[in-house]
């Protein structure tokens, strides 16, 4: 099972995020709304930010701890990370947008192309996707060189909402199929209920509630 450790705080000019929490969710939400800290805790798990102190721990890996001197650089975290802007290459087809992740292994490229349904796409440059399949692309990405733990930052900004059930459906297989734990930034309740199992509602930097999202925001 997922375990996450999140115990820290980080200050940003005059804003300023606290969180304290351990859970074994395996897809964590953080929902609220905009200017709340889930991008932050977010980027702090990736190592884009640095906190103040505490500890960051995934599936009982440390990834920052400022007791035990533990910082690691965002290319060993063994995160995949799918920002709200979707950043793919254009002059690249299909294949190598999602090749570029792979580090040099792509064990699981094929498995990955029939959970996600891109081998019909992989020929095709980025330019001509549409925003649910330049999702899909993303998720393939940043899956395919095996990451502990998948970061997804409102991955259903750009997608329009007769495809979101397709890219919803991905997730939860990429949950309970490749057992892959997830982070899920989120302002729609209705996918916080889909795919989390925990979640943290966040105000001004704080945690407000969290438990189970029937409970919390259902």
């Amino acid at each position: 099972m997922a375990g996450f450790e999140l115990e820290f705080s980080l200050r940003q000019g005059a804003f300023r995020v606290e969180i304290a929490e351990r859970t074994d969710a395996r897809a964590l939400a953080l929902f609220g709304p905009s200017g709340s800290g889930k991008r932050t805790i977010m980027e702090a798990v990736a190592g884009l930010r640095q906190p103040e102190r505490g500890t960051i721990a995934v599936a009982g890996r440390v990834l920052f701890s400022r007791e035990q001197h533990i910082d690691l650089p965002a290319r060993s975290r063994r995160t995949g990370y799918v920002p709200q802007d979707v950043l793919l290459f254009p002059h690249m087809d299909v294949r190598s947008n999602v090749l570029y992740g792979a580090n040099g292994n792509a064990r699981n490229l094929d498995s990955l192309l029939d959970l996600l349904e891109l081998r019909p796409l992989m020929s095709r440059r980025v330019t001509s996707l549409s925003g649910g399949e330049r999702q899909r692309v993303a998720l393939a990405r940043a899956l395919v060189s095996e990451p502990d733990v998948l970061l997804l930052d409102e991955p259903m900004a750009a997608v329009d909402i007769p495809r979101r059930r397709r890219i919803l459906d991905a997730l939860l297989r990429i949950r309970d199929e490749l057992h892959v734990p997830l982070v899920y930034v989120a302002h729609s309740p209705e996918e916080v209920l889909r795919i989390s199992d925990w979640v943290l509602v966040m105000d001004g930097g704080r945690v407000t509630a969290r438990g189970v999202p029937s409970a919390v925001i259902g």
